[in-house]
């Protein structure tokens, strides 16, 4: 009886007893380019370039086109004592043998999809086209994901039936605008446009997303920079552990506790009537400092930002000394349905049991006080509430806010950019 079935390091279904065994024609292979190289068979392709057969070349693509790496393998091994001693082969019969030694079997696996003949041309250089590339960017135009790599299709399909093997960059961005705007209207469209303006900006676009512990703000932090195509994102969290490596509790113990635990550990300083705002505010302080020198640092690279973190405190932080190297946006992120975040916690804590996430439960009662002192200086001070509801349609949101706004404030007229 074969024994229970384990998954190796590149996700192939084998026997536990197998496992040695594929684990050593994995070695074999790695070694074939070495062996038997001044024999090696050409390969004439059809354009009369010759290149030497290699059994991992081969191995290589027919993984890609779906044939497990045992079938992928064996095919290979068979393909190069067919031919040996023959000095060339044409690609068409090397073909037909494959096709002989695999048959009709079915794959084992979705085929990788290869690259199209269509070549996207810019400033850079070209690149061959691709639907993945295009659809995420298309996302910036706040568009959910499935709707995004549909209109990628739609313009593949477009091109290849008009036969095009190469488009330019600026005919590419025409294309997506003129799709976009005839599948979901003008908004949708300058919005795309907009985004695409600060591919290269002359000053970056920074996201603050603050909220209490537990409202989701990473999660949405990330979902947003993934659908911008920022590459930096940074959480409070991180700062304040990096202060924390270079200063000692005795020094600075403000950043050695968690934001609903602050006022355990501090002294009274009177900023606010309530012990638990202002032991978090005292925090919120000392964290604000490596806060506003990731801000100067992404400014002074030109690299856009995306930044969440709870001690991002409306009012705490004067944005508007950035005004003129940056384009600063900053959204409170908060969890409106109190039994919402209690089955949050509770669902962290069963997850994360070694980062002893059940203390989150325990503290609900001040980790909700942070939210309404955060949500109310968010209301004083002009900031948008997210009620992340899910972090799919907040990620939605804050794209709108955040290209909408960019469009208004840099007076971008769309008659000139196409």
């Amino acid at each position: 009886m074969p024994g229970p079935k384990a998954v190796t390091d590149s996700g192939i279904d084998a026997t536990t007893e197998g496992a040695d065994s594929t684990k050593e024609l994995r070695r074999e292979l790695a070694s074939m380019n070495s062996e038997q190289a001044e024999s090696r068979v050409l390969v004439v392709e059809g354009s009369g370039v010759a290149r030497p057969y290699m059994r991992g070349i081969m191995v290589h693509a027919l993984m890609a086109k779906g044939v497990s790496f045992d079938d992928a393998y064996s095919a290979a091994q068979t393909v190069a004592a067919q031919i040996e001693g023959r000095g060339t082969v044409e690609r068409v019969e090397l073909s037909k043998i494959v096709k002989e030694i695999l048959g009709d079997a079915p794959e084992n696996e979705p085929p990788i999809p290869l690259p199209t003949a269509i070549r996207v041309v810019g400033n850079r250089g070209s690149t061959h086209f691709s639907k993945g590339t295009l659809s995420q960017s298309l996302l910036a135009a706040s568009l959910v994901p499935d709707d995004a790599f549909e209109v990628a299709r739609q313009i593949e399909t477009g091109l290849i039936l008009q036969g095009r093997d190469e488009v330019s960059q600026a005919d590419l961005r025409e294309l997506a605008f003129d799709a976009l705007l005839d599948r979901f209207g003008e908004r949708v469209a300058e919005r795309y446009l907009v985004w695409r303006e600060f591919e290269e900006p002359d000053k970056p676009v920074i996201i603050l997303l603050g909220g209490t512990a537990g409202v989701g703000k990473t999660s949405l932090a990330l979902a947003v920079a993934q659908r911008l195509g920022v590459s930096r994102m940074l959480s409070t969290d991180s700062i304040r552990h990096i202060m924390r490596i270079m200063l000692s509790a005795d020094l600075v113990p403000a950043i050695h506790v968690s934001s609903f635990d602050a006022y355990r550990e501090l002294p009274a300083l009177g900023h606010e009537d309530d012990p638990v705002i202002d032991g978090f505010l005292s925090q919120a302080t000392t964290v604000s400092v490596g806060v506003r020198a990731m801000i100067d640092r992404a400014i002074e690279e030109n690299t856009s930002l995306v930044l969440d973190g709870v001690a991002l405190v409306p009012g705490l932080i004067d944005l508007t000394e950035y005004a003129d190297r940056a384009h600063v946006f900053f959204l409170m992120v908060g969890l409106l349905d109190e039994k919402a975040f209690e089955s949050q916690f509770e669902a962290r804590a069963q997850r994360q049991r070694a980062r002893n996430a059940a203390r989150y439960v325990e503290r609900l009662e001040e980790i909700l006080k942070i939210q309404q002192y955060l949500l109310e200086q968010a209301d004083r001070n002009n900031v948008p509430i997210v009620d992340n509801v899910t972090v799919d349609g907040s990620a939605l949101l804050v794209i709108r806010h955040v290209v909408d706004s960019l469009r208004i404030d840099c007076g971008i007229d769309f008659a000139k950019r196409l």
